[in-house]
């Protein structure tokens, strides 16, 4: 488990818990997945964005976002006072939204401990837009620094009704300061919450600090699943059998939240090594979504040939291979917000959940395994998540028959595939 000294995080003040947006879908293809050919991301319609484009100083858009407000601690005895002034949430002029945590100059803020050291800013977009399963990603530089705690993170959007945890609670990304290169992913539902929380930790290779660059820091959220990763790679991921027993209660649409804390019961509060004001910048906020039964496409690659079943064969076991284009159904796949490619009813699998170079690939009865897992990254690699390893034409042919397998991705022609 992630962060065991995590405490919770209970419901707010300023929003107001009833959803009346309905999601918009985009009709655009959006490759949802970092260009790091790593990514955990299937092929996606985009519902919803905020690219922060806009004038420097201007507040987030108020169709998107809501501020909320108060210095109540919000049930981890956080120091910042939240506030909806540009002088702790705007853009930047650059394509960015800036929050800022600054000491407090306003004797009037009252916080839970008494007159307010600090405030910051949190976002979220309960009254805007909710959604259930799909792609939910931010590129953000976060900052550094001693009792300083910045989160992107999603409640269930029954919390006014059923109470945290029973609504559910992702935490896509959390950063306290005095781990500079380690992010934490969790999840909090009934017996699994607060500091039993279930998740795991990233840390970056070599010492980094996260607060050196931008990451892209996502979560793929599937009925039977849930993925984390930074920057495509992807880290941990927790299914309904992994709660012990207890109900796993993500299964209904959630909203998206992005603050700045000072404080608090996990990270400590700042000391003397803590610099501000302390700002977390965000690049875009993005989620999307198969958007309903995805529509079956041909997957080209070397030499514009075709993905094929062959024989047309629905048996489990049937070699997957490079064909001539001809449109039929064994050249016809859907790829679904699950990270599956299918065609003929069944899944495109990994023989024998195989890692090596040179593991072969068949249809097979869909079984929800990573070796029935794809990642389709804007770079057109289609990467085993099992294997972390690119879909590959054998012998870097494009003759009818070629049989596909995968192999260390080496951004080779015979590995690139695009589809439609």
């Amino acid at each position: 488990m992630a962060a065991a000294h995590r405490a919770r995080r209970r419901s707010f003040g300023g929003v107001v818990l009833v959803i009346t947006t309905a999601l918009i879908a985009a009709a655009l293809l959006s490759f949802s997945g970092s260009v790091a050919p790593r990514a955990n991301a299937a092929v996606t319609a985009q519902t919803w964005s905020d690219e922060f484009d806009g004038a420097a100083g201007r507040a987030p858009d108020a169709t998107k976002w809501t501020l909320e407000t108060g210095g109540s601690g919000f049930g981890n005895h956080e120091l910042q006072y939240y506030t909806s002034s540009t002088s702790n949430a705007a853009l930047d002029g650059q394509g960015h939204l800036v929050i800022t945590a600054r000491k407090n100059t306003d004797a009037g803020l009252g916080c839970w401990y008494g007159p307010c050291q600090y405030t910051s800013a949190r976002l979220n977009t309960a009254q805007t837009f909710t959604q259930a399963y799909g792609r939910f990603e931010a590129r953000i530089k976060i900052p550094s620094g001693q009792g300083i705690w910045p989160a992107f993170w999603m409640l269930g959007n029954d919390l006014g009704t059923v109470g945290w945890p029973h609504s559910g609670e992702i935490d896509i990304m959390e950063n306290i300061g005095r781990e500079p290169n380690t992010v934490h992913g969790t999840v909090h539902g009934p017996g699994y919450s607060g500091s039993g929380g279930l998740g795991s930790a990233y840390s970056l290779p070599g010492g980094r600090a996260f607060a050196d660059d931008f990451r892209v820091f996502a979560v793929d959220w599937s009925p039977n699943s849930i993925v984390w990763s930074v920057d495509g790679t992807a880290y941990k991921t927790l299914t309904p059998a992994d709660t012990g027993g207890n109900k796993w209660v993500f299964d209904h649409p959630f909203f998206i939240i992005l603050n700045l804390a000072v404080g608090g019961d996990w990270p400590g509060g700042p000391d003397g090594s803590t610099a501000f004001p302390q700002t977390m910048t965000v690049d875009y906020v993005r989620a999307s979504s198969s958007g309903g039964a995805p529509a079956a496409r041909p997957v080209r690659g070397i030499g514009g040939m075709c993905v094929d079943v062959a024989g047309a064969s629905s048996a489990d076991g049937t070699p997957i291979q490079l064909h001539t284009c001809t449109g039929n159904a064994a050249q016809q796949w859907t790829i679904g917000g699950d990270g599956t490619l299918r065609a003929l009813g069944k899944c495109l699998d990994v023989a024998g959940g195989s890692t090596a170079d040179g593991a072969v690939v068949q249809l097979y009865t869909c079984n929800d395994t990573n070796a029935q897992k794809w990642a389709y990254t804007a770079a057109h690699d289609f990467i085993s998540i099992a294997a972390n390893k690119c879909l590959d034409a054998k012998g870097n042919s494009s003759a009818d028959g070629t049989r596909l397998q995968t192999w260390t991705c080496t951004g080779a022609a015979n590995q690139k595939w695009t589809v439609g």
